[in-house]
């Protein structure tokens, strides 16, 4: 039974979608239905995609956390020459599913318009892998491609980190950890609808309770995945839950985007009011009655091709092309 909490109504293209799926995704997860998401969460880009979009991928095994082998892809144009932007990149999922060429339909563009290298990392998943082993594979990760940027064909100056839902939320902690680190420089952080905070106590939360996409529930499954009884509690770390940092200070510039008609829409907007404060600049486009990751269920409404314009146009001012 849904929320009696009033809420911002669905786009009506989005309702109709929603509708057209009916049962097809349930409103609320649960951690038994976790292989089932991991068996209907194909990859989203294929080889085949990527060759007829005029580009190559290749396969590299790297140390992640604690010294494990993970694996990122390296994908690049066809004709790429010399040093482009680099794009970093983290896969959504709610911590528990997908891989690393889940979403990538969102950042392939980039590489293909500005000549941009882009490493996605296959970060190891919750529960099995809990925290912090997520964010420690993105870091990891993120290290080796700023290690080998020039041999990549990768201006190591001209670094993004991006990623969606869970892998914006990871996103945000990696960017944390780089800064505390003295880790490598960013000049930008993409964060789509990132999933930021374990405490559940947003009213957008409370909102869109077994109703919409990724509902409350599903959203407590995935951080219970993540960090087990510590969820909600006050020993969970910045670099887990970024909505938790209380100094944002020297972060790279962000975009950041989520809709009205989602859980995650309070975190964000309020990430991205933290970052003003703390003096880094940041662009936050809520877009009015969006469902979570409405821009991939409906890629042809006109909100989709909206929300889609404003995140490439900021990736276009930040990689000065």
């Amino acid at each position: 039974m849904s929320t009696a909490l009033p809420r911002p109504p669905f786009d009506p293209e989005l309702e109709a979608v929603l509708a057209a799926l009916g049962n097809q995704i349930p409103p609320t997860l649960t951690a038994e239905m976790i292989p089932d998401m991991r068996r209907a969460s194909p990859s989203e880009v294929t080889d085949e995609m990527i060759e007829d979009a005029g580009l190559t991928r290749r396969d590299v095994t790297i140390p992640g956390h604690l010294g494990d082998d993970i694996t990122v892809s390296v994908i690049a144009r066809r004709d790429h020459r010399g040093f482009g932007p680099g794009i970093y990149h983290s896969h959504g999922g709610g911590m528990v599913s997908g891989d690393r060429f889940s979403g990538l339909i969102q950042v392939l563009p980039w590489v293909v318009e500005h000549d941009a290298v882009l490493v996605t990392v296959d970060y190891r998943l919750a529960p099995e892998h809990p925290d912090p082993y997520p964010v420690e594979d993105c870091y990891a990760g993120l290290l080796w491609t700023a290690a080998h940027a020039r041999g990549l064909g990768m201006d190591p100056n001209r670094l993004l980190i991006a990623g969606q839902s869970a892998g914006g939320g990871l996103a945000a902690g990696t960017a944390l950890l780089a800064r505390d680190r003295r880790g490598p420089g960013l000049i930008g952080q993409v964060l789509i609808y990132p999933m930021l905070d374990d405490r559940d106590q947003t009213m957008s939360s409370a909102q869109f309770d077994a109703v919409g996409v990724w509902d409350r529930g599903s959203n407590v499954m995935g951080w219970t995945a993540l960090l087990g009884e510590r969820r909600g509690t006050d020993d969970v770390s910045i670099y887990a839950a970024p909505a938790r940092a209380t100094d944002l200070t020297g972060l790279p510039p962000a975009f950041i985007d989520c809709g009205s008609a989602e859980v995650f829409r309070d975190e964000d907007v309020a990430y991205a009011t933290a970052l003003w404060h703390a003096g880094v600049q940041a662009e936050l486009h809520v877009w009015p009655g969006g469902f979570h990751g409405f821009d991939l269920t409906a890629p042809h409404t006109a909100l989709t091709h909206a929300m889609t314009a404003a995140r490439n146009a900021w990736v276009a001012r930040t990689l000065g092309s």
